[in-house]
């Protein structure tokens, strides 16, 4: 696959490859999940130690928003890319983008 294929929106949607990722936006998330994975060991340890719930449901809170954060960066990505890219494709991509989303924002609702 060459890159013009790989930013196309059959690559970012139907090839399941992400595209157009800023590679400062991909690095700051990534450094992000490795802060949450300290985190998650932190937590870890908490549990393990027997620490008092409050201070663990704090962390547990800190580890949650900060997935947030991430979601959000990938969320903007898809919408700037995969979505604008389906738009100039068509009504079938756009539609299958579209239902995609919806059906990302419902599972997080849950």
């Amino acid at each position: 696959m060459d890159r013009d294929e790989a930013i196309g929106a059959e690559a970012c949607c139907g090839g399941r490859v992400a595209a157009g990722v800023d590679p400062e936006i991909k690095a700051a998330n990534l450094k992000r999940l490795r802060r949450i994975e300290g985190q998650v060991r932190g937590i870890q340890k908490m549990v393990e130690e027997d620490r008092y719930c409050a201070d663990t449901l704090t962390q547990i809170a800190a580890v949650q928003q900060a997935l947030k954060g991430v979601s959000r960066e990938l969320v903007r990505n898809h919408l700037k890319h995969c979505l604008a890219d389906a738009m100039r494709e068509g009504d079938e991509a756009f539609e299958r983008v579209c239902d995609e989303l919806a059906e990302i924002v419902h599972r997080s609702w849950r």
